[in-house]
């Protein structure tokens, strides 16, 4: 014969008979929860932001042994030249007039000061670059204004958060000055969520003379299909005297997810305090709660109930406390945090509240509710029926 258990509606008839102090256990773990779907939601960010900015077919060619500092790179000016010349496998698109365009981008890459017109300013990335680099970068999209001219500079949708000024300091005619320049802001562009749209793109003559510099930072180029990469390994062995190399650019950025690896663990390491710290208010608020019951539960116990089945409707009230705060923490997060750009020393990404973040979240909610509850249950269910009847 199995073990008589208490009617469902008994435990949660049980949360509305105390409302502040339900609504106080509520209240912790919806925050505990919410804490730990944020710092998720960033690890997700961060992670996202770098799987998709490696382009497929698309190769870096930089200085040998700048693998993971492209901004310190230095490439000679002539070497898009002597590619275009020389490895068949970059892909060429038809142009005007019959003209094959050439997939190599040549390209000045730096952190540099940037100042808006109020006066503020803040450590930027800037890009130099010509017509072909839309040719290499296809994920680029212009979501208002034009490719820059002269003196003018196209900033990424996330260039905002990186900078830190507020959003119309960046909008079309609007200055900013680097470099000792000012540059005319003609629009804006997003790069499918890819650590590019934290940039500031100019024309290369434009930055090359600002910094009165001759030679590049990168050339990036694009592969045509099937074409092998080691073509272009030859072509930078053989170039002795330019001391290059090439890199695929889903290479660099996974060395960068690498790079960023002990981010991520302090992060999820900041998740298991959290997730800590709710398992201890939880075990509190249930001490508590289950503190002033005793009386109950011996009463329960003499009208025949099993302890098992008492320690298990305490469980199921945690449980049922656990996962409306999950759903709580999930609704709060998915409005007010999901796709909230933040600063961080590659640029800039945005959160991510997606499914996995959302499992993780109400997972851990839940864990904590039965883990919260086991502790205080199997106290109460020690104490003699008769002494528990004396209680007060």
């Amino acid at each position: 014969m199995g073990i008589r258990l208490l009617p469902w509606e008994y435990g949660v008839r049980n949360l509305f008979r105390r409302p502040l102090r339900s609504a106080l256990t509520l209240t912790g773990l919806a925050l505990v929860v919410l804490l730990v779907l944020i710092v998720a939601g960033f690890v997700r960010g961060l992670q996202t932001t770098l799987a998709v900015s490696g382009e497929p077919g698309v190769v870096i060619v930089h200085a040998r042994g700048a693998a993971e500092n492209v901004e310190n790179s230095t490439v000679p000016g002539r070497t898009p030249e002597l590619l275009a010349a020389s490895v068949a496998g970059i892909q060429r698109r038809p142009g005007p007039g019959g003209v094959r365009a050439i997939a190599a981008s040549p390209e000045l890459y730096l952190g540099t000061r940037v100042a808006d017109e109020s006066g503020r300013a803040s450590m930027g990335l800037a890009r130099g670059v010509m017509p072909a680099a839309a040719l290499v970068h296809g994920r680029v999209q212009i979501l208002e204004g034009h490719w820059p001219g002269p003196g003018e500079v196209l900033v990424g949708r996330l260039v905002v958060t990186k900078l830190g000024f507020l959003g119309d300091a960046l909008t079309a005619g609007r200055m900013l000055t680097f470099e000792g320049r000012d540059w005319a802001v003609c629009g804006t562009f997003a790069a499918a969520g890819s650590a590019l749209e934290s940039e500031l793109w100019c024309p290369l003559d434009d930055l090359q003379q600002a910094m009165k510099r001759q030679d590049l930072s990168i050339v990036a180029v694009k592969l045509a299909p099937g074409a092998d990469l080691a073509e272009l390994d030859d072509f930078c062995k053989d170039q002795i005297a330019l001391e290059i190399q090439a890199t695929p650019e889903a290479v660099y950025y996974d060395s960068l997810r690498r790079h960023y690896r002990p981010v991520r663990l302090v992060c999820w390491f900041v998740v298991g305090l959290v997730a800590a710290s709710g398992a201890f208010v939880g075990l509190n608020t249930m001490y508590g709660a289950v503190a002033g019951r005793v009386r109950e539960m011996a009463t329960l116990q003499a009208l025949g109930f099993a302890r098992p089945a008492i320690a298990l409707s305490l469980v199921q009230e945690g449980a049922l406390l656990a996962a409306a705060a999950s759903l709580l923490a999930t609704s709060a997060a998915l409005a007010a945090v999901n796709g909230v750009a933040v600063r961080f020393t590659m640029g800039a990404f945005t959160l991510r509240i997606d499914s996995a973040v959302v499992i993780a979240g109400c997972g851990a909610g839940l864990l904590l509710g039965v883990i919260g509850s086991l502790p205080p249950a199997v106290r109460a269910m020690r104490l003699p029926v008769a002494d528990g009847l004396r209680a007060v």
